[in-house]
């Protein structure tokens, strides 16, 4: 019995340090899935999410681009466009709420999944597109500008992935900045041509080796 209870008694810090260690490791997981500047999961921790929401039929995927982001940076400098990706991270998240997954995929792009169980999509995004405009409490009012959102309703491409509906929502985001509607859904046929899964010209395509962040 006493053999038993100094075992027992030895084992304890070795299961108090293991205790501490799964701990520290899964914050540290936790915080490499969050962007630092503005909380929202970063492009591996939002893909995690937003791949188990589209299960969902009703699921609904957005792609918001910040405009004339680096007009903002060039006359009000980094702090104040830092600013304003952190406020129009907050005001996704009030829209994506409990139930759905933002992220910053990087830059001053953002992309979402809500579910839509209601078929409002369209109304609450051009609601959203209104808000993400209005400029900030606590800054400059010079310093905002108008969000372009693209979106596609995952139902209308059954069986495509995250990749490929997020790259439809990219080129209804880039018909809608085009064309500064603010809001374009993305339709059943391609709009612009694409290069190596992404649209000609955006970060990340073979079409455009720059980095210039979208205007």
């Amino acid at each position: 019995m006493n053999t038993l209870l100094t075992t027992l008694a030895a084992a304890g810090p070795l299961a108090a340090g293991w205790s501490a260690h799964t701990m520290w490791f899964r914050r540290r997981l936790h915080t490499a899935r969050r962007d630092p500047l503005t909380g929202l999961r970063t492009r591996d921790g939002f893909t995690r999410r937003a791949t188990a929401l589209l299960k969902n039929p009703q699921a609904v995927v957005v792609l918001a681009d910040v405009d004339h982001f680096k007009q903002i940076n060039d006359t009000h400098g980094h702090a104040a466009g830092d600013a304003l990706l952190k406020v129009t991270a907050d005001r996704l998240t009030h829209y994506v709420g409990r139930h759905g997954v933002a992220g910053r995929l990087g830059g001053d792009e953002f992309a979402a999944v809500v579910i839509d169980n209601h078929d409002t999509a369209a109304d609450l995004l051009a609601v959203l597109h209104g808000v993400l405009a209005r400029p900030a409490d606590g800054l400059d009012p010079a310093v905002h500008t108008t969000v372009s959102l693209g979106w596609v309703r995952a139902a209308d491409h059954p069986g495509e992935d995250l990749s490929g509906l997020l790259r439809r929502a990219d080129e209804a985001m880039y018909a809608a900045k085009q064309g500064r509607a603010g809001v374009r859904r993305a339709g059943l046929g391609r709009l612009f041509a694409t290069w190596s899964g992404r649209r000609a010209g955006r970060r990340g395509s073979g079409a455009d080796s720059s980095s210039g962040v979208a205007a």
